[in-house]
């Protein structure tokens, strides 16, 4: 297919999600979705609007609906989009524990998999078939590991006015060409139509922001992601695959992952909240939000850059070219204490 062809439902997904946000906003107020900051880790300081992600989930699951072949993995997928945003609506309004957020992301990645949508593991470029022929078994609980994994990583980098939106539309933008390259048409589509609506949610999103998207947006943000990457890359018969995705993710992957283990290696639960995120550390180092912001914009679309180049080399070129990349994250990590949490001096 040309680009043309996905011109249209960007289109319509920006024009859509700009023209229901105010919606959104309205009815935020009146029923009382409001952000009320409570502790140091926020950075506004009055009530905000929030919930704002349900327009893009509506505005997406109604293109899914004209453009997108009403199969079986497609009802899967608006069913499993749907646990995740009233879950996330819920948080947004009374509060969800970790745990019980958790168990709706597993019951919605279990639909997703009904649907047919499987990581179903690798081959091996060095060959000995039969070590990555065992993965096999692990197929549904490495799929709802990753789908979990991917769908709370937006939203712990949700953290700053128009981070996750704009993130979020960077790595979908990324992945559009990756599977666009691999004539997924339908993945390709459905990476158009996130694009377009985070566009169309940024003008009020973006500082100084009129809505927060909430854990209704960031989780569905992060859970459709998911599914894009799995449906896109991750089915292709090759491990290379699986680094395409974490380097099209770089910002909020990398960033949930040092925090994670940055938190362990102090003692404390991994999902507890902290301030060593790295919008947080942009901060704190003199930059105000939007500077951040537009920062971690540049480190992504980098990343989303990497993420195209890779997935074009012969595999085991790509991959030890990708596992030099990710060692050279992991120094960085390292060494800026975005892992040891201890400042280098």
């Amino acid at each position: 297919m040309s680009l043309n062809f996905y011109f249209k439902p960007f289109i319509y997904a920006f024009l859509l999600t700009l023209a229901i946000t105010p919606l959104m906003i309205y009815f935020a107020k009146k029923l009382k979705f409001l952000d009320i900051p409570k502790d140091e880790r926020r950075v506004h300081n009055k009530p905000m609007p929030i919930g704002g992600g349900f327009g893009m989930y509506l505005v997406i699951s109604f293109l899914c609906l004209i453009y997108l072949e009403h199969d079986k993995t497609l009802w899967m997928l608006l069913i499993s989009s749907t646990i995740i945003v009233f879950s996330g609506l819920y948080d947004d309004k009374w509060g969800l524990s970790p745990k019980l957020k958790f168990l709706f992301q597993i019951i919605a990645a279990i639909f997703l998999i009904i649907g047919g949508v499987k990581i179903e593991f690798f081959t091996n470029p060095f060959g000995a078939e039969d070590i990555f022929n065992l993965i096999n078994l692990f197929s549904i609980p490495i799929t709802i590991f990753w789908i979990c994994g991917i769908t709370n990583t937006i939203n712990l980098i949700d953290g700053l006015d128009g981070l996750a939106a704009g993130i979020s539309m960077i790595c979908a933008i990324s992945m559009f060409f990756i599977t666009e390259n691999m004539n997924h048409v339908a993945v390709t589509l459905l990476c158009a139509l996130v694009a377009g609506s985070c566009l169309g949610f940024l003008p009020y999103n973006f500082n100084p922001a009129k809505i927060f998207m909430g854990d209704t947006g960031a989780l569905y943000l992060g859970f459709i992601i998911s599914f894009i990457t799995i449906q896109g890359v991750m089915k292709q018969a090759a491990i290379l695959m699986m680094f395409v995705p974490v380097l099209a993710l770089g910002v909020p992957v990398f960033d949930t992952t040092f925090a994670m283990i940055r938190r362990k290696l102090q003692g404390k639960s991994i999902v507890e909240a902290d301030k060593g995120h790295l919008h947080h550390r942009l901060l704190a180092k003199g930059l105000n939000q939007r500077q951040t912001v537009l920062t971690l914009y540049a480190i992504s679309i980098i990343f989303g850059i990497l993420a195209n180049l890779i997935a074009d080399f012969k595999s085991q070129t790509g991959l030890v070219i990708s596992v030099l990349i990710i060692a050279i994250i992991i120094l960085i990590g390292i060494y800026t204490g975005m892992i040891t949490g201890k400042e280098k001096k």
